[in-house]
Formats: structure tokens, sequence, C-alpha cells
């Protein structure tokens, strides 16, 4: 039923009440049963237990609890204790991130007033807001919040914040008139009241229309309940390589098997050694080693006043190719701010930020000061005057108690060094005529010091220009004639091309004594001062921000619910919109599927006067081109969205429980920039997670490959199972675990964003993991033939040098996996943690070969020191071949 089309009669009769005395108790009983209660559904919740088990479902999981059965039948149990332990407490993390999602609805839920005035059989009654039901007369006042969507029937000046909903940050004038707009959207509808938005200002009555999931933010939950959370590209590219190192690790048991059983090898020897290859073709560790890396991205972010919900948000911050953020509170201060100001022909511009009571005031472009001129000097005292707004320091920031708009005359007047509290003894209020959205208008009577009598009036400007019948013009009162007329009407116009939001002041003087009792007499014949424009200016830092995300390859687009105008000039002043970009607003979308929304998205930079479902159809067409979408926002009316991004962002400050609970990163200043710190955190975190794969699996093919080698020559195993498990859980950890905490290289902001559908071995990653692990393979066996041959009744010193040269290799290799390009185009030593990780390594190792007790465990013997310069020399050769090769390249 479209009630906001409705005169007030026709929505009394449709919807069967009475607005005198309401439903009477068995009606209510009946809109029970046939509507249910006034609640939000939470839809089918899964057990904890289930939820807990299901951690356990991907693929590396799998990957990793095979590794722990062959670790035990190695009978290697630490080893198998250890890997479970890891299993068990990622399985921990993503149960609690889960549980933690859940709480959204909930936030939502306690949105809605939990108590509510309501009439019923005549009386008026205090009840839980759930028992509200469709006919029921709500009345409401300044600090309620509304129970259920109504629509308005009795306004004495009712204003309603609906910033959590449409993402506009003034309050909206309500009214109980039927609108003529078709298809208006939920910030034009100045009838209706929605479930869960706050009385700023004056108070009304409403008739329920709509209850629970049939209001619109009951709408909203729904979404919020169907939006799918999207898996990351890291989770993608890894289960892909679990499912890769798998098919390896059975490929290779099986091909050791039996080829050492067609030599003549027992089987159960050869079953070992496979099982040993398998070991060494799945990097248990990894998966691990993810999970410190991102936790340390967390704590970075953190020291950068971003917060992470779910760690995998770092990691899908640097692959994000758009950022669709909301306006209001993300991309502008929230706070309205005069910036122009116009009377008797002139205009002026005044700075400063937010509600700060410091600026400076400009007429062409030269600073002046208020109090010389007196058109501009009366306006502003006028605006301070006829003002409820006050400022009030909380914690070291400073906070407006009031309108918007009366804050932001407010803060202009404190500007030129006006003082309220000084000014309300110059001046004396005899009586007030309240701001009421029929009038649009609001006054004051006044006496001063002298005994000088005043009404002071503010409001819109095109109401009170026709109220005048003078003008204060070369600061002289003159008749406002038709030509004046116009050029006022002109600089009101240029105010609002400006997309400022325009508010006049007027006054007239009246004789001392006069008894004014309407309004209708106070404000008419008055002589118009001027206009004041304002705007939600943006913050500062965001047009850097923008400009530096757009040097990334990263696209940013601007979702508000505010008017097309006022996008349009923001957009702007932030370099978003730009000669060829595309502006769609809300009735445009509608009419819209996502296939229709497809073919124009990538050309549209900003969406104006959309609502919960247009936000969700915008990012979904964007998914839909292979974009990863970052989502921001801070209201009720993002959370769908932002859950159904690839990655959401609610604001720390301004956003609502609801937005938080339903993101992945909240930003603890509201600060659009630092989201372009976290992309930059999670390409380079990416990048490192590359590095330690790289290193990682070319130690891991070394290792198979030695092996292979060995067993296709007829040769001994050159390593032993204990021996190819110490590399891979103690002397591969430590390095792979550092190369997580390098530094971003110099270039990471000036790449393209790195396509979702990337594999693990892009890049030529693939390569690099082959050649060099062949190399160190190769280099290995050398190192065990050379001195097996030589002495073949000692195997195990062979096994020692094969063991030994294995890990300076992967030693020496690691530096060289810290770059792209070659070990020679960093400082090898720029990242210390490395250099501290790879000593550890060799003293771990050393130990195993020096000290007697662990000999016979790792079935080593001590290294003469005329060997250490075989393993030395053999173990750089595959670092500094291929450096070589790439100097040879560059010289080329």
């Amino acid at each position: 039923m479209k009630f906001h089309e409705m005169e007030i009669k026709q929505v009394e009769k449709v919807l069967e009440t009475d607005f005198s005395s309401g439903l009477s108790t068995e009606e209510i009983k009946k809109r029970i049963a046939q509507h249910g209660h006034n609640e939000l559904d939470e839809g089918e919740k899964q057990s904890a237990l289930l939820l807990f088990f299901s951690q356990f479902k991907d693929f590396m999981v799998l990957v990793l609890l095979a590794a722990t059965l062959i670790s035990g039948l190695l009978g290697e149990y630490i080893d198998a204790i250890a890997i479970i332990a890891i299993v068990i407490i990622n399985g921990f993390l993503g149960f609690f991130q889960e549980r933690k999602a859940e709480k959204s609805l909930q936030a939502l839920k306690e949105l809605t007033a939990p108590q509510v005035s309501v009439l019923r059989d005549g009386q008026w009654l205090k009840i839980p807001s759930k028992e509200i039901v469709i006919g029921d007369i709500l009345k409401f006042t300044s600090g309620d919040r509304i129970g259920a969507d109504v629509r308005i029937i009795e306004s004495k000046s009712l204003e309603i914040e609906e910033s959590a909903l449409t993402g506009e940050s003034v309050p909206v004038s309500k009214s109980i008139d039927a609108l003529q707009t078709a298809n208006p959207g939920i910030g034009d509808m100045e009838n209706i009241g929605f479930m869960g938005t706050m009385i700023t200002r004056g108070s009304g009555l409403g008739v329920v229309i709509a209850t629970g999931m049939k209001t619109a933010m009951g709408q909203i939950a729904d979404l919020l309940q169907n939006a799918e959370s999207q898996e990351t590209p890291l989770q993608r590219r890894l289960e892909q390589l679990g499912k890769i190192l798998i098919t390896v690790a059975l490929v290779l048991t099986v091909l050791v098997v039996v080829i050492g059983v067609f030599q003549g090898h027992e089987l159960y020897e050869m079953f070992l050694a496979g099982v040993s290859l398998a070991v060494a073709a799945i990097p248990e560790g990894l998966p691990a080693i993810v999970t410190v890396a991102l936790s340390l991205g967390v704590q970075k972010m953190i020291k950068k006043n971003a917060i992470v919900r779910k760690i995998q948000a770092v990691e899908t911050l640097g692959c994000a190719s758009v950022i669709c953020s909301d306006k209001t509170g993300t991309m502008t201060q929230n706070k309205m701010t005069v910036t122009h100001l116009w009377s008797s022909g002139h205009t002026w511009t005044v700075d400063g930020v937010g509600y700060q009571p410091q600026g400076k005031f400009y007429r062409n472009e030269k600073t002046v000061h208020p109090k010389d001129e007196k058109a501009l000097q009366q306006m502003l005292i006028f605006g301070m005057l006829c003002n409820h707004s006050d400022l009030v320091m909380n914690e070291e920031e400073i906070i407006l108690d009031g309108d918007p708009t009366e804050g932001a005359l407010l803060v202009s007047a404190m500007k030129a060094g006006f003082d309220r509290p000084a000014l309300l003894k110059e001046f004396t209020v005899i009586n007030e005529f309240p701001f009421d959205s029929a009038r649009k208008m609001m006054s004051m009577h006044v006496k001063d010091k002298q005994g000088r009598h005043f009404i002071v009036t503010k409001g819109a400007p095109d109401v009170i220009l026709g109220n005048c019948e003078s003008i204060l013009w070369e600061e002289k009162t003159q008749y406002l004639g038709q030509e004046i007329q116009n050029k006022v009407q002109d600089a009101i116009n240029g105010l609002a091309a400006k997309a400022l939001r325009t508010i006049a002041i007027a006054f007239k003087p009246v004789p001392a004594h006069t008894v004014i009792i309407s309004e209708h007499e106070a404000e008419k014949k008055l002589t118009f001062i001027g206009v004041q424009g304002m705007i939600d200016p943006p913050r500062p830092e965001v047009k850097d921000a923008v400009k530096e995300c757009k040097e990334a390859g990263i696209k940013t687009v601007m979702i508000t619910g505010d008017h097309v105008i006022t996008a349009k000039a923001i957009a702007s002043q932030l370099g978003i919109l730009t000669g060829k970009s595309k502006v769609l607003d809300g009735k445009a979308l509608s009419d819209m599927s996502v296939e229709d929304l497809e073919n124009v998205v990538e050309d549209v930079s900003v969406f104006a006067r959309v609502s919960p479902e247009h936000k969700l159809k915008i990012v979904k067409a964007l998914q839909n081109k292979g974009h990863v979408v970052a989502m921001t926002g801070d209201g009720v009316n993002d959370a769908p969205a932002i859950k159904a991004a690839d990655i959401g962002v609610a604001m720390g400050i301004t956003g609502t429980d609801v937005a938080k609970e339903a993101s992945a990163l909240v930003l603890l200043d509201d600060n659009f920039a630092t989201i372009k710190a976290a992309i930059k955190e999670g390409r380079n975190i990416y990048e490192n997670i590359r590095k330690f794969v790289r290193y990682l699996l070319a130690s891991n093919v070394g290792e198979i490959l030695v092996m292979l080698f060995a067993m296709i020559l007829g040769l001994p195993l050159p390593l032993v199972p204990i021996q190819i498990l110490w590399v891979n859980l103690v002397t591969d950890g430590l390095p792979a675990m550092a190369l997580g905490l390098d530094r971003p290289e110099e270039n990471v902001m000036k790449r393209k964003p790195r396509s979702p559908n990337e594999g693990v071995f892009s890049r030529g990653l693939g390569w690099k993991v082959v050649s060099r692990g062949f190399l160190i393979g190769l280099v290995t066996l050398l190192a065990f033939m050379i001195v097996y041959q030589n002495d073949s009744s000692r195997l195990d010193y062979a096994q020692t040098i094969a063991f030994a040269t294995l890990v300076m290799a992967q030693l020496i290799h690691v530096f060289d996996c810290r770059s792209e390009k070659s070990v020679l185009s960093r400082n090898p030593f720029g990242n210390q943690y490395l250099v501290w990780a790879v000593i550890s390594s060799l003293v771990l190792v050393l130990v195993v070969i020096y000290y007697p007790p662990l000999q016979p465990v790792f079935h080593t013997l001590p290294i003469l020191a005329k060997d250490w310069l075989l393993i030395m020399g053999l173990s750089s050769v595959p670092t500094f071949l291929l450096a070589g090769s790439f100097l040879l390249r560059k010289t080329k």
C-alpha cells in the first residue's frame, strides 16, 4: 500500500483504525495473530557445535590432517601433536569470528524502541515495542526512537534524524501532507517515520503502517541475513595450492615406491621413503605462517587506527580494485559548516574545519574582519541569536548539542569572534516562534540593552524573501524592488548550484511594549539581511587518499543517499568525478536489473539517492564484472552491502553497531585515508606471503628431487625422514616467518591491483620455485655423491653432508626470495628479523650435527672443517648462478 500518497482520512479508512481512540483490545489480538509481533526475525541459527566442526572443511586443513597421519606413521608423535594444535587453534579462530558476525542482527534489533506511547481504547499507554500492531496510533517527541514504520498524522515542528537509513546528515522535516511524487526514495518520504530513527525536534503522532520484517529496517535485516560473505582471494589460492600439493605428494609416494621395489629394495623401506617424500611435498607450517603473517598485519593496522575484525581482511584489501564509499561521515566530516555568506551584493567565504570555532573570512580573496562590515556582522549576530545549538567539549573533541544547521550558524559567528553567552547579555528574548515545516521559518522577539525591540527570523531563503519588503543594502535599509529581488534570487541560486544548503536571515524593528502573539504577525514586512550557505565539507585528507588510490589502480566510487547535486559537488572536489565519469540516481537504479547495471557500472563514479537494496545491487554488479570490492559506510543502511562486499569497512566513531558487526575492518578515526594505508599493508602482506610460499616450496622441491634423483640412480637415500622433518618444521619455519615481516618494496602502491583470479604461481613464481628447487636438489645430491663415492662405508657421514648442504642452500636462497627480481636488487640485511632467523636456523642445524646426544636421533656425524668448503661452495650455486643471469639480462 502506498500510504505516502494517501490523504490522512483515507489512511484511517484503509487501516480500519480510529485516530481519536486507537484500536480495541480485541482488534489488537486479531492483528497480532495475523501479522505477528513487531520484531526482527533472526533466521535459522546454526548450533555452536556444527559451527565449530564446519571450520575443518577447508582443504588445507585436510592437508594438515594428512600430514599428521603421515608423521604418526613415521613415529614422529611430537610433530603430529604440533600439527593437530595448529589445526585446532585455526578452528577456534574461525569459530569465534563467525559467532561475532551473528551479533550484527542483534545490534540491529537494539535500534528498535524498547518502549512506545500508544493510544488504545481511548487511553495513552506505555507498551513494549514488540506489541505494536498495524493501525496503532503512536505518540513521539524529541529524543524518542520510533518503534515501527508510521504515516505521520500530526506534526508539530517534527524533525527526524534518518542518517542511519539514508546517509543524509541533516534531520528531515516531517509533514502530514500526501506526496505527489511517484516512487520516492526513503529520504524523500516526508510524511513517513521509520522504525529505529530518532526524533531530534518537535513532536508528532503517527499511525503504524508496517511492523517487524515489513518495515524499512526489517528489509535491511532480511538483506543482512541473506547477504553472502565472500571467500577471500588468499583462501581461494591456498585451497588451490593444497590440492596441487596433495596431488604431488600422492604421485611422488607411488613413484618412489614403484621405482624402489623395481630396483630390488624392500617394500617397507620404500614405503617409508615414499612417505618421507610426501612429508617433504606438504609444507605443514604454511597455514600457521600465513596466520602469523596476517596477525602481524593486524597489529600494524591497529597502530594505523584500523581494527581488523576478520583476519583475512588485511590481505583482501591488498587486491581491492574498487572502493565503494558512503559520503556522509566517511568522505565528509558529518559536520555542517558555513562556507559562503552573501549580503548587500557581496559574497564572503570562510574557512575552518568542522566545529572548531577558528576560521578566517575572505572577500575577493582578501582577508576581512566581519566586525568591520555591518551587513555581515548583523547576519552573523542574528544567526547566532536565533539559535538553540551549543558546542560541548567531550574528551578533547568538540561535539554539537543541537540541530546541525543551527550548529553551522553558531560556529560561523564564533569564527567572527562573537560569543553566545555575551550576546544573551546584550539581548533579552521576549518570545519565540519555533520552526515549523509548513512555515519553514523560526523567529524570536528580542530586546537590546538600549530598549529597542526586534523580530529576528531565519529560514528557507525563498520563503523569507517572500515575506520581506525591504533589504539591508550598502549598509542602508531600502525598498526591496524587483531589480534587487532578482539579484538576491541569483545569489541564492548561485549558492545552491555549489550544493550549499542555504539559510536566510531577516529582521524588523518593532515598537517597544508591542505584544506579538502570532508568527504570522511577527514574520511579515521583514528586512532581508543575507544568506549563509553551508555544506557537510569533505575531509581535508580524503582528496590525496583518492588520488593515491587512483595511482594504485583503485577506483573510488561514492554511494550516498544524499541529493545528486550535493553528491556531484563533493565528488568533484575530491577528484572522484572526472570528465568521463557518470552519475546515476536511485530512480534509474530501481529500473535496472543487476545485469543491466553491469553494462554501465564501470563508467559510474557517483550513485546518489540510493536505498540499501541499491547498494547491494551495485556491489553485486561490480563483483560480477570481476572486481574485488571494498564497501565503506557507517549507517544501518550500509550493513547489507558491507557484509556482501569482498571486504566491509565500518566507521568507528560515527558508525552504528550494525555496520561494525557486519564489517571486516573498523576505522578508529573514521578517516578514508586510513583505507589507503590498509591497502598498502594488505598488498605488502600478500607479497610477503608469496615470498615465503616461494621459499618453502622451492626448499621442498629441492628435498623431493634429491630423494627422487637418488632413487632413479640407484643410490641410497641421501636424507633420512627425521632429517627432512627437522628441515621442514624448524629450519624452514623461522626464515619463512621472518619473510612475513619484510617491509614493502618502494613501488608497492604504484602497481595495479592483482587480479582476484591470479593463481599462487603467477608472475613467474612457479618457474622460480621449480628452477631454484631443481638447483637446490642438484647441489645437495652432488655433495652426497662426492662424499659417498670417496667412502661408501660412511653412509651416515654422506647423509650429514647432504643434510648440511640442503640447509645452507635454503638459508642462502631465502635472501633471494625478498625480491621478484634478484638477491642483488635489495639490501640483504634490510630485514633484521630474517638475518636473526637465518642465524637461529643455522645454530639449530649445527646443534643436531655437533651435539653428541642428538647425533643418534638425527643420524648425523660431526663435519670436518675441509668439508664445509664443499658445502658452502655448492650451496651458494643456486642463488648466485641465477643472480648472475639476472645481471647479464640487465646489462643487455
